[in-house]
């Protein structure tokens, strides 16, 4: 997470959903204090992040939305944080919605061309050897490939490097483990219409693209 020296200066920097996320009211930044930029995923809030970005965003920019919320384990995607990515997309352009609080990676979704990445894990940090998580495999990482098309924001593909951490240092995910990544992703990624299938060394996304407006 990062922090501007005035909610002028972290308007653009990463979001931080307050009830969500557990974020004190206390950590939001002010006109005249230093602070993190604290929200709420409500539809009031994507319209002022739509005006702000549109303020802001020249002929062929891509946006990416950057958004700590949820707790830290488990898979359950809130409604309300649905809603707010689909919107963010819809009315606000953004191609990609990375969600990020979870130690585990969690749902994928494709909606209307965008990529939402309800939680991408960890890759590497201090919470390496946390006992009792087990069940969710947070030695198991990803990195995320995107490809987006540039001139309608669309999102054309997808494709994720199975890494396991040791130590601070990353290796790649033996074979076993790169299945239980991809039978896990696409338990979770089956209510959002995607799936998850092994190519080469890697995994790749898979969604129906019957119809994709931007």
């Amino acid at each position: 997470m990062s922090a501007g020296s005035n909610f002028s200066d972290c308007s653009m920097l990463p979001w931080i959903s307050r009830t969500s996320s557990g974020a004190p009211s206390g950590w939001a930044a002010r006109a005249d204090r230093p602070g993190v930029n604290l929200i709420e995923p409500v539809p009031a809030v994507v319209e002022r992040l739509a005006a702000q970005l549109a303020s802001e965003r020249r002929v062929g920019d891509l946006v990416a939305a950057s958004i700590h919320w949820g707790p830290n384990w488990g898979y359950e995607t809130p409604r309300a944080h649905r809603r707010f990515a689909q919107a963010l997309i819809d009315r606000a352009g953004v191609s990609i919605v990375h969600g990020h609080s979870s130690h585990h990676p969690m749902a994928i979704e494709i909606h209307n061309g965008g990529l939402i990445l309800y939680g991408c894990g960890d890759f590497l940090n201090d919470y390496e050897g946390i006992e009792g998580q087990d069940a969710y495999r947070p030695e198991l990482v990803l990195m995320y490939f995107v490809d987006v098309d540039r001139a309608s924001g669309a999102v054309e593909a997808v494709e994720m490097a199975p890494l396991r951490t040791r130590r601070f240092q990353l290796t790649r995910a033996a074979e076993a483990e790169v299945a239980w990544l991809r039978d896990r992703l696409n338990r979770e990624c089956a209510p959002f219409g995607a799936t998850v299938r092994r190519s080469g060394d890697g995994l790749t996304l898979s969604w129906p693209r019957l119809a994709q407006p931007r």
